[in-house]
Order: structure tokens, then C-alpha cells, then sequence
């Protein structure tokens, strides 16, 4: 039979109680003789294991309370562990005739000195004389002592697709790689019919996106995504007439060189701005330069001064923000010989291809951002920062290494798997401060 496509339907959401969210089991000998008088029943509580952690250390201080008959015994409390061993025994006098409906409750808690308990999960066992019980027991939540809720707490809509990708093997996609590959290997053909110029014609928005990715990693597993990129930057620069708007599309060009810096460069990305991206993360500084944003009472609060002014705040801002840029300036201007030679590679054969379109040192760029980099977009440098006789060709590997590698990662880092969630507001509105 084919397998589930996937679900689509609304869930009702239902109340939690953090007290009920439990995890582990223990481990119990329960023993109640046939006979004598009065009987006794034996619990063994040995141990638990793999108990939820409720302490800020990530521990718990575990003991068990058991219940038989109306009373109520505790064992010792077990300090700082998940996996206590009791190796305790609690007797419980049982009442007169049969055992009936008799049932032995055993609660793990986790010990607190200053306020209540935390619950750590319950089992309940129905008595029975004929043989002992013991082994390993999950520990339940304390059933749920609200109505069905209903829907009245709100849904969720939930969408699962599932997506089966057959592979095949490696020489049934020869052909289609030999095809893409033909006018890198053989580049006496007119350029117009080939397949990757077919591709860069249909494909667009999203779409290109996709195709650049897979094409980088055709090209990187042939050991041609250097010549590949080449052959598309030539193409891009073949249309292109002005240098001040060169690469700043999402052509297929410029998407393949960010996807392929993506791919060869992530670990160098790691290794050059991770530790600075944590340091702000772990600050939490309030920063903000726009006197329409700034928030005075909240900038005191963070920052442990008296009554701030405006002025003040935007100048304890700009010191950090110089503080956290000098510092990721020089990790990446001192991480030269880290920097992986296939993007190296790369980079002196853009330089050298943009030499050829423009060889005249005169022309004089701005650094206008695309689409490749929003946390600019619409900006231009002051003069200052774009002297007379600028060299396009170093204004065309920064639009790459900056625009679309450096700044998108401290802009969102998750996306480049320098954090695992995204940044709240606060460091959030830093991080786009820095990118810019």
C-alpha cells in the first residue's frame, strides 16, 4: 500500500501543568504475605531512574512518598542526582479480610528548602497476594483534574507532508551532468544553446534559489564549482554596464556564489564570528541610535545608571556597537589564512574576470545594496567611504564576502547555524545595527 501523504486538520489546544510534565521510572518490590497476622506489606522502593530535572543546577533532591491503606510513609531524600538510590523498605499494616480494591501509591517529589515540593511522576499499584511484583515502573502524571477543555483554549492548524525522494544510482544522473557541465568542459560551443544558459533564462524568484543550490553541489562533487561559477560571472558581467550595479541582483550568478560561499565557507564562518555573536547574545545591551526608538527608562534599567538622556544613551550605543565591530573587523581581517582556498580561488578569478570587463581603475563605485543584502537596502556610502579611483574589482569580491556571507550571518544568525534560536528584540535590533 502507498504510504500516508501527510495530515491537514485543526488540533484543540489543551491546558499544561509543568507539574504534570513527568519522565523516568522506578524501580519497586512490592511483597504481601498470604497469610499471618496482622498482615504486613513490604515496599522495597530501590531506586529511579533518568528523573525530570527541576533544580537550576539540572539535578533534582528525590524521595519517594508512598501511600497504602490511609497512611503515608517517606523515604530519604537523595541530594543533587536524576538516578537515586533509596534501597529503602516502608511495611504497611494491612487492614482486616480481603485486599479488594486495595491500591499502593508511590509519588516521587524533588525536595525544595524554600517553597513547595516539585512533583516528579506517580504509579499506583493494585494490590495482589498471589505473587510478589517487582521491576521497573514508568512514572505517570497526577490525572488531569480539568475538563476536556474542548476547544476553548484555541487550535492549532497543522499541515504534514510526507515527501519520498527516490535516489538512484550515481550513473543514472551521468547524462544530466555531462549535459550541464558541457559548456565548462567544452567551451568552444555558442553559449546561448546551452543548458545552464536555458536554466539561468526560465528560472526566477525562489526557484533560482533552489537551482543554485543544487547546481553548487553538482559542480562541487564533479571538482568544477570554481570553473562553473566562472562561466556564469562572465556571462553576468557580459550583460552588465554599469560597476555600481554589478552582482547586486539575485541573478543565478550572484545566488551560486552566496550558495557556494554557504557551502565551503560555513565552518570559516563558525570559526571567525561564533564567539562575538555569543558575546552579544550573552550581553544583552540595550543599543539604539534611532532617538525615535530609544527607550530612556528601559536603556536605565539595563545599563545601571542614574536618569539617562538621550545623548547619553546614543553615546554609551555607539561605544559599544564600535566595540563589537572592531572586534568582528579584526576576526575576519586576521582570518586570512583560515579563509578556505576554494573560495579563494574563487574570489582571484571573479577579480580577475572583473579586471577584464572593467579595466580602467577611474570608475567610481557606491555600494548600493540589492536584494542581497536587505539590512541596506537603499543605502549609499558618503564619499569618504568611496574614494576617487576605487577599484571595482575588490567592490565586486566585498559584495559577496560582506553583503551576502559576513553580514546576513550577524544579521540572523540562525540561519547560518551560529545559534539555535533567533535573537530576541533587544539583540536582535543590535545585530541589525552591526549589519549595517
Amino acid at each position: 500500500s502507498s504510504p500516508p501523504a501527510g495530515i491537514d486538520s485543526w488540533l484543540s489546544l489543551a491546558p499544561v501543568d509543568p507539574d504534570e510534565e513527568v519522565q523516568g521510572e522506578i524501580h519497586l518490590e512490592v511483597r504481601v504475605p498470604e497469610q499471618g497476622h496482622p498482615r504486613v506489606l513490604r515496599c522495597h522502593l530501590i531506586g529511579a531512574r533518568d528523573l525530570a530535572p527541576r533544580d537550576p543546577s539540572g539535578t533534582s533532591d528525590p524521595f519517594a512518598r508512598v501511600s497504602c491503606c490511609g497512611h503515608t510513609q517517606e523515604t530519604a531524600v537523595i541530594k543533587k542526582t536524576r538516578f537515586p538510590h533509596w534501597d529503602e523498605v516502608l511495611e504497611f499494616e494491612l487492614a482486616e479480610g480481603e485486599l479488594g480494591d486495595t491500591v499502593l501509591s508511590v509519588e516521587v517529589w524533588d525536595w525544595d528548602i524554600v517553597g513547595k515540593n516539585d512533583f516528579l511522576g506517580r504509579v499506583e499499584l493494585p494490590l495482589d497476594a498471589s505473587s510478589p511484583t517487582k521491576g521497573w515502573f514508568q512514572l505517570l502524571p497526577f490525572p488531569s483534574s480539568t475538563e476536556e477543555p474542548g476547544g476553548r483554549l484555541g487550535s492549532l492548524r497543522l499541515t504534514v507532508r510526507l515527501v519520498e525522494d527516490k535516489v538512484l544510482p550515481h550513473h543514472y544522473y551521468q547524462p544530466l551532468i555531462q549535459l550541464l557541465a558541457e559548456p565548462i568542459c567544452c567551451p568552444g560551443q555558442p553559449p546561448a544553446g546551452t543548458a545552464l544558459a536555458i536554466l539561468e533564462e526560465v528560472t526566477s524568484g525562489e526557484s533560482r534559489q533552489d537551482v543554485a543550490t543544487k547546481l553548487v553541489k553538482v559542480f562541487l562533487a564533479q571538482g568544477l564549482a570554481v570553473p562553473f561559477l566562472d562561466y556564469l560571472i562572465t556571462r553576468e558581467l557580459a550583460r552588465t554596464t554599469d560597476p555600481n550595479t554589478l552582482f547586486r541582483s539575485n541573478s543565478l550568478a550572484s545566488k551560486s556564489m552566496e550558495q557556494f560561499m554557504k557551502v565551503v565557507g560555513l565552518p570559516y564562518l563558525h570559526e571567525v564570528l561564533k564567539p562575538m555573536v555569543n558575546r552579544i547574545f550573552e550581553e544583552k545591551k540595550y543599543v539604539e541610535l534611532d532617538p525615535c526608538k530609544m527607550e530612556l527608562s528601559r536603556g536605565r534599567r539595563v545599563q545601571g545608571h542614574g536618569s539617562l538622556s538621550e545623548a547619553q544613551v546614543r553615546e554609551s550605543s555607539l561605544e559599544l556597537l564600535q566595540s563589537y565591530l572592531g572586534d568582528i573587523v579584526d576576526a575576519i581581517v586576521g582570518s586570512v589564512e583560515k579563509c578556505p582556498l576554494l573560495m579563494r580561488v574563487a574570489f582571484k578569478q571573479l577579480r580577475r574576470r572583473v579586471e577584464e570587463q572593467f579595466p580602467s581603475a577611474q570608475h567610481e563605485v557606491g555600494a548600493t545594496a540589492g536584494p542581497g543584502g536587505p539590512h541596506t537596502a537603499g543605502t549609499r556610502p558618503s564619499p569618504e567611504l568611496c574614494p576617487p579611483g576605487q577599484e571595482v574589482r575588490y567592490f565586486s569580491i566585498s559584495g559577496f564576502l560582506f553583503l551576502r556571507f559576513f553580514a546576513p550571518a550577524v544579521l540572523t544568525p540562525k540561519l547560518f547555524s551560529l545559534r539555535e534560536q533567533h535573537a530576541d528584540p533587544r539583540t536582535g535590533r543590535t545585530l541589525l545595527l552591526l549589519a549595517k
